[in-house]
């Protein structure tokens, strides 16, 4: 038997058992995101023309990154001086550029690892590190770009496509090939990584 009483009970608590599914929906997708972040760094990768391998969340877990894939023979290619000197201003602040050569767009670095070396190191100066010659979109992307892609929605479409990563790999942004590394949107955006804690670390706080 329905009673005016209990008529009354559902239509109070069924707005708070939405709410709660809603909820849990929310939590559950976020931590699938959080879970999936946090394990794209690690990943080993090899050094340019080197046979040294290192496992990036080991060694740049606790560093902001911009992640760039490069080319030696493009209209961009110059953007490699620019970064060098993104990478230095904010070096002492645990920030990183990581460079991965790729022959992807127009066939622009179709050199070897040496060659593509000597145009990064002797023509540019670069200093930040490099890593091996990848393929970064489609079904030969490398693992580590297609977590990139897969977690900022957005798929590398040439050359110097650029990839901003929070501490630990909680958040990923992407930002154009014409977006240089010297522009106030870029700067902006990787001083605003400096300066958010990790979310394990802001959990305690």
């Amino acid at each position: 038997m329905v009673t005016r009483f209990s008529v009354i009970l559902t239509r109070l608590f069924r707005p708070c058992a939405i709410i709660t599914c809603a909820t849990a929906a929310v939590f559950m997708s976020f931590s699938g995101s959080t879970l999936q972040a946090n394990a794209i760094l690690d990943v080993e990768v090899r050094h340019l023309a080197s046979t040294k391998v290192s496992n990036l969340q080991t060694e740049f877990g606790n560093q902001v990154l911009l992640v760039v894939n490069t080319a030696s023979k493009c209209a961009y290619t110059p953007q490699l001086r620019e970064l060098e000197t993104l990478h230095n201003r904010f070096s002492r602040e645990d920030f990183s550029v990581l460079g991965f050569p790729s022959n992807d767009f127009a066939s622009q670095d179709p050199g070897t690892e040496a060659q593509i070396a000597d145009v990064c190191y002797v023509n540019y100066g670069v200093t930040f590190p490099m890593f091996e010659k990848i393929s970064v979109r489609g079904e030969d992307a490398h693992t580590f770009f297609r977590s990139l892609s897969a977690i900022s929605g957005s798929d590398p479409a040439w050359n110097f496509h650029k990839y901003l990563i929070y501490r630990g790999g909680e958040r990923v942004i992407a930002f154009p090939s014409h977006t240089t590394p010297n522009s106030p949107e870029l700067v902006s955006a990787i001083e605003a990584a400096l300066d958010s804690l990790p979310q394990t670390l802001a959990q305690k706080n």
